[in-house]
């Protein structure tokens, strides 16, 4: 049985004085503790500069990610961060191929596929983003895209590698637009990575790896969506800035 998994993405969002105060926020209302009680896993994905402050509050409370990683130990990569500083910040996840990063930085699925090595080189928990545009969507590629998506970034990782990485699919056009794809959208996508993974893999590992839906996710629709057979939990961007918000989403799906 996979277990539920709600995360959030801060994106460019909170200063670390305003990232302490939803820490201290979340620890009086128990969020950890609820969510360890029914069985969630829960946590945010923060800017660089919050991680220090973020997983000295939270410690192993809640699960604390990165929103991206270079796939160097070090070098001349001005403004990136290496899976070595993470390391030594005690930071287990970090986002893979956000859209975002994919349209504005050039984040290719063969850069993710180099993080996704590094990361789990260092034992490190890869979410691995994928989706598609409105165009493609609307051209009816969907299938065919994210699954090109899922071959380049899983290239060469053995059976044992892959179970450990977390699948994030968000339909682009519904990212931060306030629409959302429908249940049955979000799980005949889903279990079409599922499909893809069995293909690559085999029944065993394609069980094991835990597969998200993100998209304008809020309170209200996220346990229709965790309700479908193969979503097993939610990658939440802006539901996740307000720790009232994101209390609701996982009070949503106990």
């Amino acid at each position: 049985m996979r277990r539920k998994l709600l995360l959030g993405n801060w994106k460019m969002n909170k200063t670390p004085s305003e990232a302490l105060e939803f820490c201290n926020a979340a620890k009086e209302m128990g969020l950890a503790k609820l969510a360890r009680a029914n069985k969630v896993d829960m946590g945010v994905c923060v800017p660089a500069v919050d991680l220090q402050v973020v997983k000295k509050s939270l410690k192993n409370s809640l699960i604390v990610g990165a929103e991206n990683c270079h796939w160097l130990d070090h070098g001349a990569y001005t403004g990136e961060v290496s899976i070595p500083m993470l390391k030594e910040l005690n930071i287990g996840w970090c986002l893979i191929g956000h859209s975002e990063r994919r349209e504005y930085d050039n984040e290719t699925s063969e850069k993710c596929n180099l993080k996704i090595k590094a990361l789990l080189a260092n034992g490190l928990v890869p979410v691995y983003c994928c989706g598609e545009s409105e165009a493609t969507y609307d051209a009816g590629n969907t299938k065919s895209f994210v699954e090109e998506q899922i071959i380049a970034g899983f290239k060469d990782l053995s059976e044992e590698e892959a179970a450990k990485v977390v699948i994030a699919y968000e339909p682009i056009w519904a990212i931060g637009t306030g629409k959302n794809a429908s249940e049955e959208i979000a799980e005949d996508i889903c279990g079409f990575i599922r499909k893809v993974l069995k293909k690559l893999y085999g029944a065993k590992v394609a069980n094991k790896i835990r597969i998200l839906y993100g998209g304008s996710v809020k309170p209200a629709s996220v346990k229709g969506y965790l309700s479908q057979k193969d979503i097993d939990g939610a990658l939440v961007g802006g539901a996740s800035l307000d720790v009232n918000s994101y209390k609701q989403l996982l009070t949503a799906i106990l």
